[in-house]
């Protein structure tokens, strides 16, 4: 199995020869003035440390109650208060974390390049547990009562017991011989788990037992060539009531019956940063940093953002009648949710944004590649 990071992969498929002298990318689009319609205004901001060590990882803030929980490549977790960014505790694992935190039931969880799943407690960040799972995380780990779900880059999904880290099943599909470097997260649904893997088909399981319930392609791969063939589903699944949104790379963005596990409709789509559902329209950054509204009911267009071409984006996050994204430069850009213009910008981290920002309440948490942690909220410009 080889894996390739989204930026090599879009210069691939952008015409570039990456193994000689010629290089015909297109640049990212060069950031416009923009008619500022709201303000970020900065709450507080935390060096949480080394950030991703320029490596593309599911480092993503997990917030819970009074609290939001970061690591970093180093092997640090850090509990720091929500209100202030005050820290709480810090821990450091020793280990090359790849993805996390996951939260539930008084645990924190991360995964490791060197596949191991570590399980800290939440009020004083000491070690409880400390395991071995087969290959590199890049996925979040998951909490549903006394069942921890992770799913690895070699194909696995398997559920570990929350008290001592035993494992319980284990679920294997076939890795293609070319994927892209990244794993969606697992999504758990009362006793339900769905997982997208790198085959384009998303898998519906039992949490108790990791008995298969149902599966439906989101993709098929097509093509004469491994490159072409790639159709991972790297985006987080989102549910908005019974029906279930995922996109892949290189196939398509589908709405799916969590019922029936039924496609309602599906179109071609290139998508692996991630998608948001409101109640009117799914938005999902497609693989060129385009940015679009889809009828949620048929996933008609609505509109298109193209002025942050190949810049990177994130997946869009919903905040009041804005969404957010990230790019590669550390800019955050809000986009009008009716018309999608750009409306509000500001710069977060000089070394970019990897991950999309996390909203809780009336604030904007956003982590940067190089470490910083920022808290924003929302003013109207006069």
């Amino acid at each position: 199995m080889r894996q390739l990071w989204p930026l090599l992969l879009a210069a691939v498929l952008g015409g570039c020869s990456i193994f000689g002298d010629e290089d015909n990318t297109e640049p990212p689009a060069k950031l416009e003035s923009i008619d500022s319609q709201v303000s970020l205004r900065k709450v507080w901001s935390h060096d949480t440390g080394k950030g991703t060590d320029a490596q593309l990882l599911k480092l993503v803030p997990a917030i819970d109650r009074d609290s939001v929980f970061v690591a970093d490549r180093s092997g640090a977790v850090e509990r720091l208060e929500l209100d202030r960014g005050r820290r709480v505790w810090r821990s450091k694992t020793g280990a090359a974390i790849s993805a996390g935190p996951g939260l539930g039931e008084g645990l924190v969880l991360v995964g490791t390049s060197d596949a191991e799943l570590i399980a800290l407690d939440r009020e004083d960040g000491s070690e409880r547990w400390r395991i071995p799972v087969s290959s590199e995380v890049l996925a979040v780990p998951r909490v549903y009562d006394d069942v921890v779900v992770v799913q690895t880059v070699d194909g696995n999904l398997a559920g570990y017991a929350l008290e001592d880290g035993r494992r319980l099943w284990v679920f294997d599909r076939t890795v293609p011989v070319l994927t892209l470097r990244g794993t969606s997260s697992p999504l758990i649904i009362g006793d339900v788990v769905l997982a997208g893997f790198a085959s384009g088909r998303l898998e519906a399981l039992d949490i108790r037992s990791g008995r298969h319930l149902w599966e439906v392609s989101v993709a098929v791969p097509r093509g004469r060539s491994e490159l072409d063939r790639i159709v991972d589903i790297d985006a987080d699944p989102v549910l908005r009531g019974n029906v279930l949104y995922v996109a892949s790379f290189q196939g398509r963005l589908a709405a799916i019956n969590m019922d029936t596990g039924q496609l309602v409709w599906n179109r071609d789509m290139s998508a692996y940063a991630g998608l948001a559902v409101d109640r009117r329209q799914v938005y999902v950054t497609d693989e060129q940093s385009q940015v679009w509204a889809l009828d949620r009911f048929s996933g008609a267009s609505m509109w298109k953002q193209d002025k942050l071409l190949r810049r990177m984006l994130t997946g869009p996050v919903l905040m009041e009648e804005y969404l957010a994204v990230g790019d590669f430069e550390g800019y955050l850009h809000l986009l009008s949710r009716d018309s999608g213009a750009i409306v509000g910008r500001v710069r977060v981290d000089s070394k970019g944004i990897q991950v999309a920002p996390v909203v809780s309440g009336e604030r904007l948490y956003v982590l940067g590649a190089g470490g910083t942690l920022a808290a924003y909220t929302l003013e109207p410009v006069d």
